[in-house]
């Protein structure tokens, strides 16, 4: 019979950070198995970067666009999906890169007393697991809710007209929903809240675990913050 490997606490931890391109938090680093004296050894040995608190990397993974927005995710306790500019970059709906990274949170948290990052804004909206979707490690509001916020809560209208033309160029909304976007934006008719449904899967998608991810080439833009 062949001889079962044991994984090791570094294993299991390993494979949380892949998926978040390269980090992991303090709370994962002890579900893991790894607790707080082998994480400090870890860092005194250059194994892990501490990052921020109670958020780390592993040193030799490979650099990623990714990361620094994957860093805002944990520090949110992974409660977050970037949202509103941010989520028209991750798309490939704009070219606009943003000053600050934009993250929706649930409306719970405007009671929290919070010390946000430097460079992030909090935007505090339910959002449905329909609304969600994921590019790459990080979690992002779909290309209609998107589009959505970016009607509803009046980002530049020049910005928000490309992202509907690109969309229906890419075929990402329904054509009666970019309609009722248009008149909108240009102040003609009110905007339904309401996603539109679904499409059937098709073999343009493909799954990564549990997400669901659109199998087209996606160019990333690092969203700057401090």
């Amino acid at each position: 019979m062949p001889t079962r490997v044991r994984r090791t606490s570094w294993d299991k931890l390993f494979e949380v950070a892949e998926r978040q391109a390269g980090l992991f938090s303090s709370e994962q680093a002890a579900a893991a198995g790894l607790y707080r004296q082998l994480l400090r050894r870890y860092l005194e040995h250059g194994r892990v970067r501490r990052l921020r608190r109670g958020i780390y990397r592993v040193v030799h993974f490979p650099a990623s666009d990714h990361e620094p927005l994957a860093e805002l995710w944990l520090w949110a306790k992974g409660e977050g999906t970037f949202s509103h500019e941010t989520a028209l970059v991750l798309h490939d709906l704009s070219d606009a890169l943003p000053r600050r990274a934009h993250l929706t949170v649930p409306l719970t948290w405007r009671a929290r007393r919070l010390t946000v990052p430097a460079g992030l804004a909090l935007h505090y909206a339910p959002l449905g697991k329909k609304e969600r979707a994921w590019v790459g490690p990080l979690p992002v509001t779909t290309p209609e809710r998107t589009l959505l916020d970016g009607v509803r809560d009046h980002l530049p209208p020049d910005l928000v007209a490309q992202a509907i033309a690109q969309a229906g160029d890419r075929g990402l909304v329904p054509p009666v929903r970019l309609a009722e976007l248009r008149a909108a934006l240009a102040g003609e008719a009110p905007l339904s809240r309401a996603p539109t449904p679904p499409r059937p899967p098709s073999s343009r998608r493909s799954t990564l675990g549990s997400r669901t991810v659109k199998a087209r080439p996606h160019r990333s833009r690092l969203v700057r913050h401090n």
